[in-house]
C-alpha cells in the first residue's frame, strides 16, 4: 500500500510544537503511518520521535535490569527493550515491568511461550522475529494474547535471520528479501486482525537497511522502527547508526529509533538523541557548539569545552551554546547561539541571544557561562 507524506509540524517530545532555527520556521515533511501506543508513548501517525535502547543485564537479576532501566530514563530514554530469552527472565519480565517508569517491550527469539508469559506479565509491546518463532499457530497465540491486552508487536526482520525459502529465492539478504519476510509475517497478523504493527528491517550494512526501510516505507504505511544492527563500538557504531538512520529521518522516513552500540545502553539513548536533536526532530537539552580549532585558536577551548560538558551533564535546560576560540568566524557564531563565547589572546566577549553581554578572560569563561545557563529561560 503507497503512501503519502504529510507535512507536520517539529515535535518536542511533550507533543509540542517547538521552535528550532532554521528548521523549525517550516514544516517538516514526514511519511504519513497509522499510529500505535506503547505504554504511554505514541508512535507514528505524527507522534514524536521516540528513542529506545536495550539493557545489557541479564534479565534474571531484577534489580540490576532495573537500576539499568532508571539511567537510562535519567539519560532521557522512552521505551526499553529487555531480553527474555530463558525461564528465569520470563520469571522476571513481571518485576521489571513493575519497577520501570518507560514502557518495557519484550524481546522474544526462539520460544513463543516467553512471548506470552511476558504479556502475561504486562510488557508494553512485543518484538518478535518471526524467522525464528517457528510455527504459524505459535505466531497466532502470540497475536491473539497481544490482541487481548491491547499491547503493540514489532516484527523485527534482520538480515542475519532470514527465513531459508527467502534467502534461497534471492540468494543473499536484500533490501527485496527483507520487505518479502516482513510482508509474509505482517500478512499473517492482519489475516487474523492483528493491524497494532511496528516494523523493523535491519541490517549491519548501511545501505542495505536504507534500501530496505525506503521499500517499507513507499509501499505501506506501517510506523518504522530505525536501527542500524549489530552497529559495533562506540565510535563506528555511532558513526553507522548516523548515517543510517539519520539519511532516513531526513528523508521523513522513521517514527522510533534504536542505536546499537557495543556500550552501556545510556550511551545509545545520548547517540539517538543527538541525531534527533541534529535534524531539529527532538527538543534541545544543552547543547554544546564548538569550533574544530586550528592554528588561529587563541585559548584553551579543549579545557574549557570539557569543563562545561562535565559541569553541565544532565542538564535539562533546551540552551544553545557556543565556543569558538578565535575572531575569524567567532563574532557571528557565537552571536547565533542562545550563550555565545567568541575568544581570542585570552579573553572572550560573552553574547546572549545574539548581544554582546561583557568581556571575560579566559579562566572566567567557564563560569560565566554556567552563571549564563543557570539564567537562561526559553522563550
Amino acid at each position: 500500500m503507497k503512501t503519502n507524506s504529510v507535512d507536520i509540524p517539529i515535535l518536542g517530545q511533550n507533543g509540542a510544537a517547538h521552535q528550532e532555527q532554521p528548521i523549525a520556521t517550516a514544516p517538516y515533511r514526514r511519511r504519513a503511518t497509522r499510529r500505535v501506543v506503547i505504554g504511554s508513548i505514541p508512535v507514528g501517525g505524527g507522534a514524536p520521535i521516540s528513542v529506545q535502547t536495550m539493557t545489557k543485564t541479564k534479565t534474571a537479576d531484577a534489580k540490576g535490569t532495573i537500576a539499568q532501566i532508571a539511567r537510562c530514563e535519567e539519560a532521557g530514554v522512552d521505551i526499553v527493550r529487555v531480553t527474555v530469552n530463558d525461564k528465569e527472565a520470563a520469571d522476571a519480565i513481571g518485576e521489571i515491568v513493575r519497577g520501570s517508569n518507560v514502557p518495557i517491550v519484550a524481546d522474544i527469539h526462539f520460544n513463543h511461550i516467553f512471548a506470552l508469559k511476558a504479556i502475561e506479565a504486562g510488557v508494553a509491546k512485543v518484538r518478535i522475529n518471526p524467522g525464528n518463532i517457528g510455527r504459524q499457530e505459535r505466531i497466532h497465540q502470540v497475536l491473539a494474547a497481544a490482541k487481548d491486552r491491547g499491547i503493540p508487536i514489532r516484527i523485527g526482520v534482520n538480515s542475519g535471520s532470514l527465513e531459508e525459502d527467502i534467502l534461497e529465492k534471492h540468494g543473499y539478504p536484500t533490501a527485496e528479501a527483507l520487505f518479502e519476510s516482513a510482508m509474509r509475517h505482517a500478512g499473517i497478523a492482519e489475516d487474523v486482525g492483528f493491524s497494532d504493527l511496528i516494523i523493523s528491517v535491519k541490517s549491519t550494512d548501511v545501505r542495505l537497511m536504507i534500501e530496505a526501510y525506503r521499500l517499507i516505507a513507499e509501499r505501506t504505511d506501517y510506523p518504522l522502527h530505525l536501527g542500524v544492527t549489530e552497529a559495533g563500538t562506540a565510535r563506528v557504531g555511532t558513526i553507522k547508526s548516523a548515517v543510517g538512520i539519520g539519511t532516513l529521518l531526513a528523508e521523513g522516513i522513521g517514527d522510533t529509533i534504536r542505536v546499537s552500540l557495543t556500550d552501556q545502553p545510556e550511551r545509545e539513548v545520548e547517540v539517538g538523541k543527538e541525531i534527533l536533536r541534529s535534524l531539529g526532530l527532538a527538543s534541545r537539552a544543552v547543547e554544546i557548539i564548538a569550533c574544530p580549532t586550528c592554528g588561529r585558536l587563541e585559548i584553551d577551548l579543549f579545557k574549557v569545552t570539557k569543563e562545561l560538558e562535565d559541569a553541565l551533564h544532565g542538564v535539562k535546560k533546551p540552551v544553545k551554546i557556543a565556543l569558538l576560540g578565535c575572531v575569524v568566524n567567532g563574532p557571528g557564531e557565537a552571536s547565533e547561539a542562545d550563550i555565545g563565547i567568541a575568544a581570542g589572546k585570552g579573553v572572550g566577549i560573552l553574547y546572549r541571544r545574539g548581544e554582546v553581554v561583557r568581556r571575560i578572560r579566559e579562566d572566567e569563561i567557564v563560569s560565566a557561562v554556567l552563571e549564563e545557563v543557570e539564567k537562561f529561560q526559553p522563550e
